[in-house]
């Protein structure tokens, strides 16, 4: 079974952006916060969301291939086919089980939650849904943050779980802002990542 401590260092070993490091972070706390509020395993779903993109930044043309690998080894196929479905146009593992669904519903829009929050002083505090939508819009916006993808992983989950995409949206800003600190989202803090 691998630990957090284990899931950190790989991600801290693979991956030398900051960025997505942060990105990381960001995505274990909003999988983590679901799977509290869901009764599923806070363990299992907080490791999905730090592990997702911990070969993207070492071997992106390989993505995700390495680090499932590396969680097959460790007896994790549950953890290993969640990251294989998060890019499932790569690996043409569709997201069925909750755990896979809620990693897709939770990447894409803690990256572009996040890049709201970056060109706001006031980062997460406030920040609403009709904002998001908004920038949602503006292509140019966070351009490497895929909308379809981000939309069609909300439809997957809310086909488990129910809720409105406003809903989804306010659970992950909500989240980023108990964890701004850690996550490099502190209002009035220009320049911070």
């Amino acid at each position: 079974m691998v630990t957090r401590e284990e899931a950190w260092e790989l991600v801290c070993e693979w991956t030398a952006s900051e960025r997505l490091r942060i990105h990381a972070l960001g995505v274990e706390r909003v999988m983590e916060d679901l799977a509290g509020r869901l009764g599923e395993d806070p363990r299992a779903f907080a490791l999905a969301g730090l592990l997702h993109d911990a070969d993207y930044d070492r071997w992106p043309d390989e993505h995700p291939a390495r680090v499932v690998a590396w969680l097959e080894e460790r007896g994790e196929p549950a953890l290993a086919r969640a990251v294989a479905a998060h890019a499932w146009e790569r690996t043409g593992i569709r997201p069925e089980s909750l755990l896979e669904r809620a990693l897709v519903a939770s990447d894409e829009v803690t990256g572009f939650v996040t890049a709201c929050a970056l060109v706001r002083p006031q980062r997460t505090l406030g920040l609403e849904p009709r904002s998001i939508r908004k920038k949602m819009k503006t292509p140019a916006f966070a351009a490497g943050v895929n909308r379809e993808e981000m939309l069609e992983g909300f439809r997957r989950l809310s086909e488990c779980i129910g809720g409105t995409e406003d809903e989804h949206f306010q659970r992950v800003v909500d989240v980023l802002h108990a964890h701004a600190a850690e996550l490099g989202l502190t209002a009035g803090e220009p320049g911070k990542p």
